[in-house]
């Protein structure tokens, strides 16, 4: 599969984020603190619970405890997961992360084996206090608690439930524990740099109905649970608890914190009667967003006397007056999307982006009276905008792009809106405009061109692309553009845009850089070595405390059927875990050597 060349260059440069610092629990014995069982197969409907305050920066997220001695038998270690498991809900309680789902419905094709015929999209923010509850980015419903584990049947249509697949974060929200489970030592087994055992876990008779049923992965050394696998059993007849396989990553001291979780149904085996097939990617983040936090930077203030040293006092002209005024409501659209979890800080990533912008505007001799900069939005869905000079790549879009070009491609479309001065208007520079609910983002902004200035940007792109490094690479960002109109009709949740334009309309045609996607070769799947678009979740890592994202550094695999392609779909996780190190930076070092007890 072919690479970015930039990538190369990117990964040698990126070094990785800062972790929050948080005070080390060397296994804390902690009380369960839920009082509403995640198992239940039918929660009462509650009202959304209010949104609790985040502790400020340099907090720690739990009170440190007194080192407990080593385990030195299985016994033993199951008791001590059993406390760090209930420990790690005792210190998410007061934490909403955000949490997204995509889901691809499937159908059987007999060159492309299972593919995508119909997709869904989710993204809310849970409240992980004593009951999970769920408020949702997307819908008018205030509260999704009544939700089951998956989905119901109703009328002979199955239904998901976006609260189903946000439950999976934890084996069993209360009663995990030995009066309703049974664990049984399996093996040994690394996940990437760390040493796990490994246990399957079996509801126990009369332990009541939605329990959790499969496997865990406990690491070695402070015996958290760092990866679940399996289901909910014994169902209901009138719901289902769907398959999942749950990843944990050790982002602050002392807890290994759910970020992602894959989960698939179906099978397109000769006599199989399953009656749904699906494949869903959730990922989980912002829990460390900060509300209130910039209070204390007031303590550290201190006033000295200033002189201004400028060659010019003079006042700013109507013209400069203008360029800041919508340079403010630039920085405040941009801040509030951080604030909200919707936008990642700034990182390396932002710079490869914006070494791509810099090639499109030197090449053509582009003089902007202000800098443009390019930020990661980190979310799935296929949209880019531009608010003011900063222009805005999701995600999901930076994952599916092929290479260099592409990337040109995609930048230059929003490049061409603001050198031709398509500014949405300075409205967002009164800050009330700020003041909602960050579950009420996407109906506060929205930064769509009309169909009149989406045609010029076309225009102009493609002649800043004609006069760039990027002229005679245009290959594969026409396969790309083929590819995802072949793919539109069943992608129509992959290609919404919640803030910009789409890239097709609503029954699937291509709206954007049409010209473009006439160029170039035939889309041919069955070529093995023209890959017009990738998996989802190929590109970037997502720090779920942090919110910062990085470039993936994963090896090139050999394509050998034209399934492997598999543009635009989900695919499973498979993270390398590693351990926090001392400087709050995972992966630089394995951990000390600690004693595992034998069988």
């Amino acid at each position: 599969m072919r690479t970015w060349k930039w990538m190369v260059t990117a990964f040698l440069l990126i070094t990785l984020s800062a972790m929050a610092q948080q005070t080390t629990d060397q296994s804390s014995s902690a009380n369960a603190a839920a009082s509403q069982p995640a198992t239940t197969p039918a929660p009462t409907a509650q009202p959304a619970a209010s949104q609790p305050t985040n502790p400020a920066a340099g907090q720690s997220a739990a009170a440190p405890a007194a080192p407990m001695a080593p385990p030195t038998t299985m016994d033993q270690v199951v008791d001590r997961t059993i406390v760090r498991e209930h420990a790690l809900m005792d210190m998410l309680k007061t934490r909403t992360p955000l949490v997204e789902t995509y889901l691809q419905n499937l159908k059987p094709d007999q060159k492309l084996g299972a593919v995508p015929s119909e997709d869904h999209y989710f993204l809310g923010r849970l409240d992980l206090g004593e009951s999970i509850d769920r408020r949702d980015y997307l819908s008018k419903d205030e509260s999704f608690e009544k939700n089951l584990l998956g989905g119901v049947t109703k009328m002979f249509k199955f239904e998901y439930k976006p609260m189903g697949f946000s439950w999976m974060i934890f084996a069993d929200r209360e009663d995990f524990d030995r009066n309703h489970y049974g664990f049984k030592y399996v093996r040994r087994e690394f996940l990437g740099d760390v040493r796990c055992l490994v246990f399957d876990v079996t509801p126990k008779k009369d332990a009541g109905k939605g329990r959790f049923l499969g496997r865990i992965w406990v690491e070695d050394q402070d015996y958290n649970i760092v990866r679940l696998n399996g289901t909910y059993a014994p169902r209901p007849r009138n719901a289902f608890y769907f398959h999942m396989d749950s990843w944990r990553l050790n982002l602050i001291p002392g807890y290994w914190v759910p970020a992602y979780i894959y989960s698939e149904e179906g099978d397109f085996s000769y006599g199989a009667k399953d009656r749904m097939a699906f494949k869903a990617q959730s990922r989980i983040w912002g829990y460390d967003l900060k509300k209130g936090a910039k209070e204390d930077e007031l303590t550290q203030l201190r006033v000295d006397s200033v002189k201004d040293d400028t060659p010019s006092t003079t006042d700013a002209s109507p013209l400069e007056a203008q360029r800041q005024w919508q340079q403010q409501a630039e920085d405040n659209v941009v801040e509030r999307l951080q604030e909200s979890g919707l936008v990642a800080p700034e990182g390396e990533v932002d710079k490869v982006l914006q070494t791509v912008v810099n090639n499109l505007i030197v090449t053509n001799n582009i003089d902007l009276p202000r800098p443009v900069r390019t930020r990661i939005m980190i979310t799935s869905p296929l949209e880019t905008f531009s608010v003011g000079n900063t222009i805005v790549v999701s995600r999901g879009l930076i994952d599916v792009l092929p290479d260099e070009a592409s990337l040109a491609m995609v930048l230059s479309h929003e490049l061409a809106h603001i050198v031709l001065g398509h500014n949405l208007g300075s409205k967002f520079a009164f800050n009330d405009r700020m003041l909602f609910s960050d579950e009420s983002t996407y109906n506060n902004f929205g930064f769509r061109h009309n169909p009149d200035e989406e045609t010029a940007a076309d225009t102009k792109a493609m002649e800043l692309l004609k006069n760039s490094p990027y002229a005679q690479k245009l290959d594969v960002p026409s396969l790309f553009l083929k590819e995802l109109s072949e793919r539109a009709p069943q992608l129509s949740a992959l290609l919404t845009a919640h803030l910009g334009n789409s890239f097709t309309t609503d029954k699937g045609q291509l709206t954007r850089l049409s010209a473009l996607a006439a160029m170039g070769p035939a889309l041919d799947p069955a070529k093995l070595d023209q890959i017009a678009a990738l998996p989802m979740g190929g590109r970037v890592k997502l720090n779920a405390w942090t919110d910062r994202v990085e470039l993936a550094k994963s090896a090139p695999v050999a394509i050998t059927s034209a399934r492997d392609k598999m543009p635009f779909e989900v695919t499973p996780f498979y993270p390398r875990l590693s351990r926090l190190t001392g400087d709050a930076t995972p992966g630089n070092s394995t951990s000390a050597a600690n004693t595992t007890p034998s069988n």
